[in-house]
Formats: C-alpha cells, sequence, structure tokens
C-alpha cells in the first residue's frame, strides 16, 4: 500500500515538522509513507496534479489555519478523480469539531485527532490490512452510512518514543529545521490550543544532546526549537543551553520561544557567555494591561520581563523578538497604545504587533459573544473588532504593524528613526502618523523600493520640521544606507563628495602601510581597501564636519551593521571614538 503524508506550508523556508514525526515513527513499527510538501503560494492546480500523479492508495493533509481553504479545495477535486482513495486530514485545525468538519466535507474518510504517531501508523495497518476502525483511539471517521463515529482519545505518548525524524537533510537546505524538546504547555492562556494539552512532556536529554549534535555537525544554519515555553522546566533549559555553549560550531542558530520573567540567575549567565548569535529568543508579552492580562488567563509580570530584556541586551548576543496582540479583552486603542510603548521603550531588535485570531477549541472561541468580538469566518480566523476595538481602529493598528515591519523590524532605518521620534509623543504616535500619511498619499497600494522608503520618510518629516532639520534627516538616512551596503549608487540627496576625493585616495594609501584602522583587511593595496569600504563626509549630524569610515568585512552579529570608526581629519590623524554597534553613540 502506497501512503503519502502530505503538507503545505505558509513559505518555502519552513518545513512541517508533523508529518516528519508521524512518517518516522511509522517506519519503526514497519510501516511506509512519502512525504510531499508544498506551500500556499503555488498554484492549487499544480499541487492537484502532483498528487493525482503520485497515485497514493491513502493520503493524510496536515491542516492548519494558514492552509485549511487550500487543503479543502484540493482534497475535493483529488477525491472525484481518485474516489476510492481515503483522504484523512489531522492537525489543530480539524481536530477540536471533528464531526462537524466531516460533515461539511464530504470527501474526508476521517480525522485524526490530537497527536498523530501511533494513531497515524496503527491506522495504516488497519487500512492496509482492510479490517474496520472501532476501537481505534484518537480518530474520528465516517461509517459505512456516511455518520461520523467519534472514537474514545488517545492518551499521549512519551515524547522520547517519537524517533529523531532527520535522517539526512538534502531535503531541507535553504530551509528552517524545527525541533521540539517539550510538548504541552503548563499555562492557560485564553487564545492559544497549547493552554488544552496540560499533559507537559519532556524528550529525555541524552535523545536531545545526541540530536543537537546532528544538527551541529551538519552546521545546520537555524533551529527553531517549537517548545510552547522552553524555560517552562528549568533544568531542562538549563541543560540544553549548557550543551549548546559548549558544543557551539560558530555557525548554528537556535531560537527558543521562552518567558522571560522566568529565567533565574544561571540561565542569565549562560546566555550572557553565549557567541553572538548563538542563541535568539522570543518573548510573548500580548499586553502591558493588568486586567487584560489576568483575563486571558496568562501569567506575566511586566517588571520582570523587562528588567530580563534589559540585562540580556546588555551582553549584545542576543537577538530578542517581542510580541503584542491586538484585540484582547479589555484592550481599546488607548490600552494597546500604552502596551506598545511600553514594549518598544525596551528597544527589543523586532517588534512584531499581531492580531487576535479566534481559534477553534480555545477558550477565547467559546468567550466570543461576551467580549463582542466578532472575527473573520475564513482562516486565519482574525479579529475585526470587540466591545472595546471598533474596526477603524483595527484599520488603524493595521497601519501601524506595516510601518513598524517596514521602518523598525527592517533594521534599514536604526540611526534615523531615533533622530525622527524626537519630535513625536512617543513611539506609537510616530508610527502612527506615519501610517496615517502612507495612508494620505496612497503608498499603501505601491511597491516600493528600499531608497523609495528613504524618500517617503523624507516627505513625511517635511510637514513636521524645517529645512535646517531636515538636513541631519538625511544625512542620518545616508548614514543608515551606508551601515548596511557599500552602495554603488549614491543616493539623490546625498551630497557631492566629489572635492574629497583626494583626501580620500591620501587616506587609502596610509593606510595600505599603517593598517592603523582597518586591521582585518590586512594585505590589500589601497584601492582594495576602498572598494571593500566607505567614505562619507556628515555637515550636520556631528558638532562638526566629520568624515566615518564603514567597514564591510566586519559585521555586526545581530544586525549585520558595517563596523564604521570616526575620522575626524583625513589623511591626518583619527579619533579613537568607533562605532561598537550600539546605537546610542549614534545621536543627534
Amino acid at each position: 500500500m502506497k501512503a503519502v503524508l502530505a503538507a503545505v506550508n505558509a513559505k518555502y523556508i519552513h518545513s512541517n515538522l508533523a508529518v516528519y514525526c508521524l512518517g518516522a515513527y511509522a517506519r519503526m513499527r514497519g510501516e511506509q509513507a512519502e512525504f510531499k510538501e508544498y506551500t500556499i503560494n503555488q498554484n492549487p492546480e499544480e499541487i492537484l496534479k502532483d498528487l493525482y500523479l503520485a497515485k497514493p492508495d491513502f493520503l493524510a493533509l496536515s491542516c492548519y489555519i494558514w492552509n485549511i481553504s487550500m487543503v479543502r479545495e484540493i482534497a475535493a477535486e483529488l477525491h472525484k478523480l481518485l474516489p476510492e482513495m481515503p483522504i484523512w486530514v489531522g492537525g489543530p485545525e480539524v481536530s477540536y469539531d471533528a464531526e462537524h468538519f466531516l460533515r461539511e466535507n464530504p470527501w474526508a474518510s476521517g480525522v485524526m485527532r490530537g497527536e498523530g504517531e501511533i494513531t497515524f501508523t496503527e491506522l495504516l495497518g488497519r487500512i492496509r490490512e482492510n479490517r474496520d476502525l472501532y476501537g481505534l483511539p484518537g480518530i474520528t471517521w465516517r461509517g459505512k452510512d456516511g455518520e461520523a463515529i467519534a472514537n474514545e482519545d488517545r492518551p499521549v505518548m512519551d515524547l522520547s518514543e517519537v524517533p529523531f525524524p532527520y535522517t539526512e537533510l538534502t531535503d531541507f537546505e535553504h530551509r528552517i529545521i524545527y525541533y521540539e524538546s517539550s510538548r504541552g504547555c503548563p499555562f492557560s492562556c485564553s487564545y492559544c490550543l497549547s493552554s488544552i494539552d496540560k499533559k507537559l512532556r519532556f524528550r529525555d536529554l541524552s535523545l536531545v544532546f545526541r540530536e543537537l549534535q546532528f544538527f551541529l555537525d551538519h552546521r545546520v544554519p537555524q533551529v527553531k526549537f517549537v517548545d510552547r515555553t522552553f524555560n517552562c522546566r528549568h533544568d531542562h533549559a538549563k541543560a540544553i543551553w549548557r550543551y549548546l555553549l559548549e558544543h557551539d560550531n560558530g555557525v548554528t542558530n537556535f531560537h527558543f520561544e521562552v518567558a522571560a520573567d522566568l529565567l533565574d540567575e544561571e540561565e542569565l549567565e549562560l546566555i550572557a557567555a553565549m557567541r553572538p548569535g548563538l542563541i535568539q529568543l522570543e518573548i510573548g508579552v500580548q499586553s502591558t494591561n493588568g486586567q487584560t492580562i489576568t483575563e486571558i488567563h496568562r501569567k506575566m509580570d511586566f517588571a520582570g520581563v523587562s528588567a530580563v530584556v534589559n540585562r540580556v541586551k546588555q551582553g549584545h548576543n542576543v537577538h530578542q523578538h517581542l510580541d503584542l496582540i491586538a484585540g484582547l479583552p479589555f484592550e481599546d486603542l488607548e490600552s494597546f497604545k500604552q502596551s506598545f510603548n511600553d514594549v518598544f521603550a525596551l528597544q527589543p531588535d523586532q517588534l512584531q504587533l499581531g492580531f487576535l485570531k479566534v481559534l477553534k477549541g480555545s477558550f477565547m472561541y467559546r468567550m466570543a459573544d461576551t467580549y463582542g468580538c466578532v472575527y473573520r469566518d475564513k482562516e486565519p480566523y482574525e479579529v475585526l473588532f470587540t466591545r472595546w476595538l471598533p474596526y477603524c481602529d483595527v484599520l488603524r493598528l493595521k497601519r501601524v504593524e506595516e510601518m513598524v515591519e517596514v521602518y523598525y523590524n527592517s533594521a534599514q532605518f536604526t540611526c534615523t528613526l531615533p533622530a525622527c521620534m524626537t519630535v513625536f509623543e512617543d513611539a506609537f504616535s510616530f508610527f502612527d502618523s506615519l501610517g496615517s500619511f502612507y495612508e494620505k498619499k496612497g503608498y499603501f497600494s505601491v511597491a516600493h523600493t528600499r531608497i523609495r522608503r528613504y524618500e517617503i520618510l523624507q516627505e513625511f518629516m517635511a510637514e513636521y520640521v524645517g529645512e535646517e532639520d531636515m538636513a541631519k534627516y538625511r544625512e542620518w538616512m545616508v548614514f543608515d544606507l551606508y551601515l548596511r551596503e557599500n552602495m554603488k549608487t549614491r543616493p539623490s540627496w546625498a551630497a557631492d563628495l566629489s572635492g574629497w576625493k583626494s583626501a580620500f585616495r591620501d587616506f587609502y594609501q596610509k593606510e595600505e602601510e599603517s593598517r592603523e584602522y582597518l586591521p582585518e583587511l590586512a594585505g590589500r593595496e589601497s584601492r582594495q581597501l576602498a572598494k571593500m569600504t566607505h567614505l562619507e563626509v556628515f555637515s550636520h549630524i556631528f558638532e562638526k564636519e566629520t568624515a566615518v569610515l564603514f567597514c564591510y568585512e566586519t559585521r555586526d552579529p545581530l544586525s549585520h551593521s558595517a563596523r564604521w570608526q570616526k575620522v575626524e581629519e583625513i589623511g591626518k590623524n583619527c579619533s579613537e571614538q568607533s562605532g561598537s554597534f550600539d546605537h546610542e553613540i549614534v545621536k543627534t
């Protein structure tokens, strides 16, 4: 019997850990299944054709909020082409209302509910042997007369019994590797499906170490832990972080979702000792409104979170990603503005502004009417409005989200933004006003180049400040551009430096001999030094006319910004001050 496990991922760089775990467990028990992975950006006709030509005898589809409509569309058409082939589904999008799903989708033979490794393997065996499905735990299936039959739930398994799903990594080049060392979550956040599974389990550390070493030996670029709260058990988290610290290969990055306020002193010391870029942390704040936090059954001490984020930030070795959710109960626009400003003040490397998704099976789903929470019928079931947040405010926050993504999370305006924000009451007001400007000008409907984003920001700031200040903002933008890239074409607003050519040439000729400022480029001739670096003269952002040298051979391990250094007298003397990648060095 030819069985196929298929997944439709949100992006090409993603992979589906679930289908690989199911397939690995099935192989261990003597069953076989092929893998098929696609993305939601593909033409459904291409996926349909590929599955049809595979001619499976059994098909299992992995269902999530990002792919359920496409899965339904493809499966319905495939059923017309291969009406005798059983099509089963599994995943969080179908597990919590399986009988309703079967009623609405006549092509579906059944639903695998919840944890699927054992269920999938036993299901394959029964179908291969043409046995009935009565008594098989963890499934809802269609009986002979078409009625939905819900078998009992399956007890959760020992996570250490799941085989390591990655035997070789050829199919995962240029893709994110996902890994789990625990399942379940100790918390009860009302918007999250993980809160339903209270049976928190951990993989045996001897297995975890061996599997992490596999990633390290293969120099995988990034491994993303899918543990819902990685540090909920301190000894487990410390052992893994200690192993990574001791076996670091200098290349691989590991991503963890943590509760920052739970990190203890020993964990913070381990983090501080790590190579820059070895790990990155995702921290879900969601809101700083105490009433909101209580209502969503979340335990979070924002003062504790702030202390930890600031402590980790001092080491400048860990990328920190902080999350907020708009549309939660008791949070209106003013409350969310406060939450935003509270989190933005921590200056995370990324600030993710998300919108509440009302997931089937969650407590939020059951409480939607109480909260006056109206959400989209189609996945991802995103909030439209609540008792506290009307749709017009949701739209306003959507604009803020886009501006934060473009101008903050891109890390392309690290010096310009702090200068711009001094004109506004707070960070939220800046992004809110910028979003309104985009809306007024019709810029949201147009694709923009990076240079155009800078030009639009100049248009925007010109409405608030005079020409003298605009000269400073234009220079900060030039600084940011060369901080990221040795641009071959100068921006149109950059100063004419033709009068400095001779001084620049003299500097590089002297540097060829002295290697005083570019030791990392030892052995390069002056012409090579000029090509591998950039000299720019600024007349407004420093106290006096100052040349700055950008070196692209040495970059910030977190932001990838070039090393920079002031050169106060080209060809004569250089200042001792240099850019240590601390954005606070560059100020108006």
